[in-house]
């Protein structure tokens, strides 16, 4: 005996169908926030993870970098003494950086320091000084541009400092203008000078095949 099945097609209204609709987008909505919501789990999961993978590594690094460093400068520290010796009368008190280059004039290492420029506060009376000479200038074209001239090299960079580049120029105007107060002005600035020693440095280099030189990269933003 054959038992037949029959499907009855479910009829609904318009606003069965409209309501029906509208619950399978929540349900989809609800689908794809949940997605998402477990994705972003996972991305932070592998965040924590690589974080976690690549500080000790990053750490080494920079302690092995350092140690290299230290270890440069302390070969190279009997060679600057002999340096000083053999050659002191030619070399500068204020000098910041030696460069080494070897016999064959392919390979060469330069040891210096970086220096930020910063002054004392008497800068302040000696750019004074200045302003007010410029200021009793002539009103010419000529003495114009030299008053825009001066005020631009007494600009200050991003940090409020004076670049001390611009007070050397500053210093020739001075001179060549031969106003006894604007070189007094020049020289306050100047004795007001106080540079500051930040960091070492080590800079390697060799020439490639065309004969050009090319730097060893030693940081992570230099590969």
């Amino acid at each position: 005996m054959t038992e037949n099945v029959t499907e009855e097609a479910v009829m609904m209204t318009a606003e069965e169908k409209e309501a029906f609709a509208a619950f399978k987008k929540e349900q989809a909505k609800k689908a794809e926030e949940q997605k998402a919501k477990e994705q972003r789990e996972v991305y932070s999961k592998m965040v924590d993870e690589e974080i976690e993978n690549s500080i000790p590594e990053l750490s080494s690094l920079s302690e092995q970098i350092k140690a290299t460093k230290d270890a440069v400068y302390g070969n190279f520290k009997t060679i600057l003494e002999m340096k000083a010796d053999l050659f002191g009368s030619k070399m500068k008190d204020n000098q910041r950086s030696h460069t080494f280059t070897n016999a064959a004039g392919d390979k060469r290492i330069t040891l210096g320091v970086y220096v930020t420029d910063g002054y004392r506060d008497t800068v302040e009376d000696g750019i004074d000084i200045v302003k007010e000479v410029i200021s009793g200038f002539a009103n010419t074209p000529e003495t114009e541009a030299l008053v825009k001239m001066v005020l631009k090299l007494l600009s200050r960079d991003a940090k409020g400092t004076l670049k001390a580049s611009r007070i050397v120029q500053l210093r020739k105007i001075a001179e060549e203008s031969g106003n006894e107060r604007f070189i007094q002005g020049v020289q306050i600035i100047e004795e007001a000078y106080q540079p500051a020693v930040s960091k070492q440095y080590v800079r390697a280099e060799v020439k490639d095949d065309k004969g050009q030189w090319r730097t060893i990269p030693l940081g992570m933003t230099e590969s």
